[in-house]
């Protein structure tokens, strides 16, 4: 039997299975297939690229789905649970807890809806003249609660602020410096060297559009280890304020002094953070302010057990952390309304309504239906084309996207191809998967790899040195 591609590629031609553009093609062809489609798509004037949570995963970024071990909601309230509580409080905790994990035919609020309800309860009770100073929180039997319990202002605000902060921490990710000098396919996030791919377009075709749904700051991390410029909303540096007229400007520098022109500088994207950033932090005008802190604290965070977790989230290091960003609640909607939200949506759904417009999604399970109406009213525009890439072939995500078909073949699917019998892998068509094996290759990428290697045998070589000398290399 003549081995298959390890890929598929699904275009919603026709129903049922949809048509599998790979089929019968050997592991080199099925590849060479998927790269030239993407190279093309990659040569249109417009490319929009939408990344969210799965993009994060393998740098250990949290899921709002899944085991315990990675699912934001039990890592969040294991930790608060374990802090100095109102009995109150911590009643209302463990009725949550005892609802996990949900049961789809029950039905029961799934934590962005139980955030909500807590969250709405806070700010009831927060202004100085809200006649709202307590509200009464459902008991259940099967918990030891025979009564309701009733939630103060003071332990809303501490509950929210807790929550908040654990949030803030599972989200405070750092690219491993040890990648930067072996970018093989085992190791590396995704970040680098898609980024250094993505950024490598002929430069005389329109800007790339990088928004994303998550609140780390790895993309920006690797933005700045590779040089790349980039315009995020803000303006300023010390003290930076979101101002969306920034999205209207752009990087040249001058040319020869013969040639009398300048050129447009390569290195640069436009950059959204549509849900916010842990790094936005409103002032007491209200305005947003783009604060950038050493983030080194969170990962003693993240790799600590609960009760340690409780003792940090109290810690000196996270007095300074407020609210940020939109906060995974069901009223996510609602504050796209806001200042600056508003801006960033109008931009992204701007964008993808522009003439030859290529649209790339990753990591995004379309659980977001804000975001997801902005992209179905996109695939109107004639000349938009749609690449999903997920690595599970029997996703929701899969069946989604043939629902498109009467659209014409303009909205594509990546994923594995996983045998009779045999269980999705999780290792192929993943974001890391897709920047280091399938987008296509560059030359700057391989620069940057030398550079990196000679850069560490130089600090190899400065250790052997007792005087701090350098023998030449």
């Amino acid at each position: 039997m003549t081995e298959l591609c390890k890929y598929k590629l699904l275009s919603p031609v026709s129903a049922g299975e949809g048509d599998d553009l790979l089929a019968d093609k050997s592991p080199e062809d099925g590849l060479r297939r998927v790269q030239a489609l993407l190279a093309d798509w990659l040569r249109m004037e417009n490319v929009v690229v939408l990344t969210a949570a799965g993009t994060s995963f393998s740098a250990g970024g949290r899921l709002m789905a899944g085991p315990r071990a990675n699912n934001l909601e039990c890592l969040v309230l294991g930790a608060v649970e374990n802090c100095q509580l109102a009995d109150d409080v911590q009643a209302i905790i463990r009725q949550r807890k005892a609802q996990w994990p949900p049961k789809v035919d029950s039905g029961p609020l799934g934590f962005e809806d139980w955030l909500s309800y807590l969250f709405n309860a806070s700010e009831l009770s927060k202004p100085e003249k809200s006649p709202i100073s307590t509200v009464k929180w459902k008991g259940e039997d099967s918990i030891g609660l025979d009564c309701d319990v009733v939630l103060g202002d003071e332990d809303l605000k501490l509950l929210r602020k807790l929550i908040e902060r654990a949030i803030y921490a599972e989200c405070a990710l750092e690219i491993d410096r040890s990648e930067l000098s072996d970018l093989s396919a085992q190791n590396t996030t995704g970040h680098v060297p898609f980024l250094a791919k993505l950024i490598a377009r002929d430069t005389n075709l329109g800007r790339t559009h990088l928004f994303t749904l998550n609140y780390d700051t790895l993309f920006e991390q690797a933005m700045e280890e590779l040089g790349i410029q980039y315009f995020d909303g803000f303006t300023g540096k010390a003290n930076s304020r979101f101002d969306p007229s920034v999205y209207g400007l752009d990087i040249y520098y001058p040319g020869d002094v013969a040639e009398g022109r300048v050129r447009r500088f390569d290195k640069f994207l436009q950059f959204y953070k549509l849900h916010g950033s842990i790094h936005w932090q409103p002032d007491e005008r209200g305005l947003v302010r783009a604060r950038h802190r050493e983030l080194g604290f969170a990962k003693q965070y993240r790799q600590a057990g609960a009760e340690q977790k409780a003792a940090l989230l109290a810690s000196p290091e996270f007095e300074g952390i407020a609210s940020f960003g939109i906060l995974p609640t069901s009223q996510k909607f609602t504050k796209t309304l806001d200042m600056p939200y508003a801006h960033l949506f109008r931009l992204f759904h701007a964008r993808l309504n522009q003439p030859q417009t290529f649209l790339l999604v990753l990591g995004y399970g379309f659980g977001d239906d804000h975001v997801t109406r902005i992209i179905e009213t996109a695939l109107m525009n004639p000349s938009l084309v749609l690449l999903v890439v997920e690595p599970n072939p029997g996703s929701a995500i899969v069946g989604r996207i043939r629902g498109y078909q009467s659209l014409g073949q303009r909205a594509f699917v990546l994923t594995e191809r996983v045998g009779e019998g045999a269980a999705c892998s999780y290792n192929v068509a993943t974001f890391s998967d897709f920047a280091q094996n399938i987008m296509p290759d560059v030359k700057w990428l391989d620069d940057y790899k030398h550079l990196r290697s000679f850069e560490e045998q130089l600090r190899k070589t400065q250790e052997r040195q007792p005087d701090g000398k350098t023998e030449a290399v």
